[in-house]
């Protein structure tokens, strides 16, 4: 494992339950992604041990001045759980400035703009690996960012958690409009920011755009963590089926403790700063 997080030996005696600490069987490799700015950025790249990957997760993380990283909690879960279960090659990397138990990445914050610089990186890095079937998985800020700047020909679609559309703009959703690829987005029925009913408003310009409605959930999807890695492996890699609860082999477990401190939920009831677009 290429984390902070301590775990314990590998155990191996018939299915047990899959918990939010549990790590399976991995190849995880730290990242150093240069970008065209010429700043070095950290990211972990997790692959099934196995088998080749069917497709590729490239996670965008939640806005870093609130708190949000790479090991932001689905992600983490993302790259514990998703090669073994499914096969999906799980992508991940701090954006210019932003800390996490896995180190800082170089540069500051800037709103979105220079932050082009670092998707175009982590693309850059999935192409080069020949990654298969490169997908954009973007979490709130993150999501954002994927519409402004995640639109490449080399990727398949995008899936979006929690979408705020408080930095894009009409003219990043006509480009994605424009492109056919397919976008899905989970919106909380409890959003912050953005809920369904107006979300499938603001992407009805985005014709092929699917928005789905998640009852009793929250910004940060703290209890649906499952539901999300669910509707994400459903369109990257259907052939997988439907994730298991539980697994037979062995399995390790990670520290959460390690990030009581430095978790999405420092934002939950802290303003996000207004993007570009907002009023």
């Amino acid at each position: 494992m290429t984390s902070s997080a301590q775990p314990s030996a590998p155990d191996s005696h018939g299915p047990r339950p899959i918990r939010a600490n549990s790590v399976l069987p991995a190849r995880r490799t730290p990242l150093a992604l240069e970008t065209a700015d010429g700043l070095t950025l950290v990211g972990e790249v997790a692959v099934p041990l196995d088998r080749a990957p069917v497709a590729t997760l490239i996670c965008v993380h939640p806005l870093p001045t609130h708190g949000g990283m790479m090991d932001s909690h689905i992600f983490r879960k993302a790259a514990y759980r998703l090669p073994a279960l499914a096969g999906i090659a799980v992508v991940r990397f701090n954006t210019r400035g932003t800390t996490s138990v896995q180190g800082t990445s170089e540069g500051t914050f800037d709103n979105g703009d220079g932050e082009r610089f670092d998707v175009a990186a982590a693309l850059e890095y999935a192409e080069f690996a020949e990654l298969p079937k490169i997908w954009m998985v973007g979490w709130s800020f993150g999501t954002d960012l994927i519409l402004m700047h995640g639109c490449d020909p080399a990727v398949e679609g995008a899936i979006l958690l929690s979408p705020s559309l408080r930095y894009s703009r009409p003219e990043h959703l006509a480009v994605w409009a424009a492109s056919g690829k397919p976008v899905t987005a989970l919106v909380p029925e409890f959003d912050d920011y953005l809920r369904p009913a107006a979300a499938r408003e603001r992407f009805a310009a985005i014709p092929q755009a699917e928005v789905i409605g998640v009852d009793g959930a929250k910004h940060l999807w703290v209890g649906n963590a499952e539901r999300v890695l669910d509707e994400i492996v459903a369109r990257v890699a259907p052939e997988a089926g439907a994730l298991p609860d539980t697994w037979d082999g062995p399995m390790e477990y990670a520290d959460a403790s390690a990030y009581a401190d430095q978790t999405v939920a420092a934002f939950a009831d802290v303003p996000m700063p207004k993007g570009p677009s907002s009023t």
